[in-house]
């Protein structure tokens, strides 16, 4: 087939969560090759779309389109444009992304329907803040954006002081998630045969981890490679076997959610588990990083599964038919 591997526009000056998209995109355009197909790369632009689209005449996009002009909430704008002109696509709709962009609307999905999430507080009112450490995040980035050591904070002050800091740094929108102390595990899920197939279980372990430093996968541990959150991130797998229990929780917890969000493509969801064992889950990432190196293609890997293979199933599960998703 023709495809076209569709990514974001990067500017040169670009943070390295962003430069990101650009490696996966090569890597992606590789792997379709490798397996028969002929790829493009194009950056997404809203005025260009249908120019790129004619001029490429693809059967396929491959959709990589992270975020627009910088911010992650616009990506569904992609999946909109791209169902509009009748141009099937690979990952999740325009729908599924704008809901698990958003993690405070995502967790009242996800509680209505009696899945495990952290409590969570809100601005204006900030209503229902507890004992205990919180969470700082964005409601619409992802990446980990202001994920630093400061952002795991304790009391109803503290917790708005560091969202308005984020919010004149950063922008956005701000919100506090109860940090669960516990055992946190990414698990990458991908469309087969018209259901969810769940890879190998990886766990962000935290070894040789400095005093004081918050145990989280922040900024640092993504995007510093000299820094002592990368160094200190180890995945590791193994769950399935040692402990069959948690990983059925998690499993089931998983098909839940790709039923619930109407999910399609590929998809990350991110856990914490308890002192108790439950599993709560924290985020839900539609179309994560698919880098070679990425967490995604590790747990493919981990299945015996090659990175070509990887891509050429996530285009497969696309759309054969002209459709607004």
């Amino acid at each position: 087939m023709r495809v076209l591997v569709l990514h974001s526009d990067i500017a040169t000056d670009a943070p390295p969560e962003e430069q990101d998209t650009l490696i996966a995109a090569e890597a992606v355009a590789e792997a379709l090759e490798r397996k028969g197909h002929a790829a493009s790369r194009a950056a997404f632009r809203q005025d260009t779309l249908a120019a790129v689209l004619e001029e490429n005449a693809p059967d396929v996009v491959f959709n990589l389109v992270e975020g627009i002009d910088g911010l992650g909430q616009l990506a569904p704008l992609a999946q909109r444009m791209l169902g509009e002109l009748g141009m099937p696509f690979t990952g999740v709709g325009a729908a599924a992304m704008a809901l698990t962009n958003d993690k405070p609307r995502t967790k009242r999905v996800l509680r209505d329907a009696g899945l495990a999430t952290p409590d969570w507080s809100e601005p204006p009112d900030w209503a229902g803040i507890g004992e205990g450490r919180y969470i700082v995040k964005s409601v619409l980035e992802d990446a980990s954006t202001g994920l630093d050591d400061g952002c795991v904070v304790s009391g109803a002050d503290a917790i708005q002081a560091r969202a308005a800091q984020c919010r004149a740094r950063l922008g956005g929108d701000w919100f506090a998630e109860k940090f669960v102390e516990g055992r946190e595990f990414n698990i990458a899920v991908f469309e087969s045969r018209g259901g969810p197939r769940i890879l190998p279980m990886a766990e962000m372990r935290f070894e040789s981890w400095p005093e004081g430093k918050p145990r989280i996968v922040g900024y640092d541990a993504k995007w510093q490679e000299d820094s002592t959150g990368w160094a200190g991130t180890v995945r590791a797998f193994g769950v399935e076997r040692d402990e069959p229990a948690l990983a059925a929780a998690i499993a089931g917890a998983c098909r839940r959610v790709w039923s619930l969000f109407a999910l399609t493509g590929f998809v990350r969801v991110d856990f914490r588990i308890s002192e108790a064992g439950i599993p709560f889950i924290l985020e839900i990432n539609a179309n994560p990083c698919i880098s070679p190196d990425a967490g995604f293609a590790a747990a493919a890997a981990e299945a015996g599964m090659a990175y070509d293979d990887l891509i050429a199933a996530i285009l497969d599960a696309a759309p054969a038919g002209e459709t607004v998703r």
